[in-house]
């Protein structure tokens, strides 16, 4: 069922980054960045209860498992506009920023109906000339307690195509992570072309590569593809299921990369291997994401 576009109504200041960011790229001249960068801070509303159910079913979660919680993977909807204050003035070309990975390290539960405060920064920046990856943290918690949530973003920027880069695209190929052998299904999802635009109108993250079929071949894509923190909202939502008997607070830990562009539409599955779980098509074809969820903080 397609999401209604009235919760757009929610995303002003994820639309207003984006605009910015958008902006910023018609004036990039390039530079030398500065990382750790400062810290950007912020209290925020509580986010609306219909919103958040709306979000919960799309991605396979069950709301009444979050009726007193803010789900953490929801995080990138409040941290996005601070993240990309904190990327202003860095010499790179934003519109070009793909999502490398996140880790989530979870402290304890975001309690809804609570204003929420933020606090995020650049941490490091990994520039080799062809690409640059681009590492944040940001904590989310209440005033007594305000780092309930830790969240570790990668995202990456790719500034040049490699010379010969017939050999490199091979090698690429051949190392590229794959699901495991022996892995076993717990879920599989049938994503429709419009899952991108979906997710957008209820997070706010409307880079057109997502929805918008000729840009998304413009930059190098088949098609639109599922934006890598909606695989990573629904691998949680099927670990919740299928590992931790539906108690989505006893996941601690849930870190992941993002491997391969899952272009739309398509039917990928989530696999699990003892505390390794990797979404593909296939046991053994290539992964979309490969990532670790744990109970315990390590």
């Amino acid at each position: 069922m397609s999401i209604s576009l009235r919760y757009v109504v929610h995303q002003g200041p994820v639309i207003g980054a984006l605009a910015r960011g958008a902006l910023a790229a018609l004036a990039f001249k390039g530079g030398k960045s500065v990382a750790p960068g400062p810290w950007r801070e912020q209290t925020i509303a509580p986010p609306p209860s219909d919103l958040l159910d709306s979000y919960v079913r799309h991605v396979g979660g069950d709301p009444s498992s979050y009726r007193a919680q803010v789900p953490p993977h929801f995080f990138p909807q409040w941290v996005f506009p601070l993240q990309a204050r904190a990327l202003e003035g860095l010499p790179y070309p934003m519109h070009k920023v793909l999502n490398a990975g996140a880790r989530m390290v979870i402290r304890g539960p975001l309690p809804r109906g609570v204003r929420l405060r933020v606090r995020t920064r650049l941490e490091e920046v990994d520039d080799d000339g062809r690409r640059a990856l681009l590492r944040f943290v940001a904590f989310t918690g209440t005033a007594a307690e305000p780092e309930l949530l830790e969240a570790r973003l990668n995202a990456f920027v790719p500034l040049a195509r490699p010379k010969g880069g017939g050999a490199e695209k091979t090698t690429k190929k051949a190392d590229r992570a794959r699901v495991p052998a022996g892995a076993r299904e717990i879920d599989r999802w049938n994503l429709c072309t419009e899952a991108g635009l979906d997710f957008a109108k209820l997070t706010g993250d409307f880079n057109p590569v997502h929805w918008v079929p000729r840009w998304a071949r413009m930059m190098g894509f088949g098609d639109v593809i599922l934006h890598g923190f909606s695989t990573y909202a629904r691998t949680f939502e099927a670990l919740v299921r299928g590992r931790f008997s539906g108690a989505a607070e006893r996941i601690r830990l849930f870190d992941a990369r993002f491997t391969k562009p899952l272009v739309l539409p398509a039917t990928p599955a989530v696999y699990l291997s003892g505390e390794h779980v990797s979404v593909g098509l296939s046991p053994c074809a290539p992964a979309f994401m490969t990532g670790i969820c744990r109970s315990s903080i390590d």
